[in-house]
């Protein structure tokens, strides 16, 4: 069950973005990097994070070698790195995290990236993963014809756009959410 507790020890063996990407192999690192340098965050939206006043834990279990997570999880550090005083992302590895990987399958399986926003007290916010519906729809767009891509196609530009977006409006729902909490609003008297 996914109690304070739970969530709280899960967040505390996380690593650091910087850290979890040096526990892959050099040829991971190396796609990791790559994607990083594709994630540029507007000044609109980093504008609307510096707005963000709640303190927002968000545990992240995640694979060096998965492919999803590196095209997705360096926009959760951009957006961190928006406003880090506010937004504590960490990241663990689903396989050696097993126990809460299997707390938040997704459609019967072990997804990866798979999200939880929790509050500063460690409750249960929500969750989001594997991919965001941006992502999605490009799949399907993909696949779901009667043309399919190589695997390994580049993801494209207005792809990552979307999929940033996609994480950056669930970031700003789990924001409000929390500001307009009545338990945090009466800790915090606002």
């Amino acid at each position: 069950m996914l109690t304070p507790d739970t969530l709280r020890v899960a967040f505390e063996a996380g690593l650091s973005y910087g850290d979890y990407v040096a526990t892959g192999t050099a040829q991971h690192q190396s796609n990791w990097h790559v994607f990083e340098n594709r994630v540029a965050l507007t000044e609109a939206q980093r504008t609307l994070l510096a707005t963000f006043t709640r303190t927002m834990p968000v545990l992240v279990t995640s694979g060096t070698w998965c492919g999803d997570c590196v095209a997705q999880v360096p926009m959760l550090a951009a957006i961190e790195r928006a406003n880090p005083g506010v937004i504590r992302l960490r990241i663990v590895d689903r396989d050696e995290h097993s126990d809460l990987a299997e707390q938040i399958q997704i459609c019967g399986g072990l997804r990866v990236p798979t999200v939880i926003f929790m509050n500063e007290v460690f409750d249960f916010v929500a969750v989001l993963g594997d991919r965001t519906l941006a992502r999605y729809r490009a799949m399907a767009a993909r696949n779901l014809g009667a043309a399919c891509p190589l695997p390994g196609a580049p993801v494209p530009a207005d792809e990552v756009a979307a999929t940033l977006q996609d994480w950056l409006d669930e970031f700003e729902r789990v924001q409000l959410l929390l500001r307009l909490s009545p338990k945090l609003r009466e800790l915090h008297g606002d």
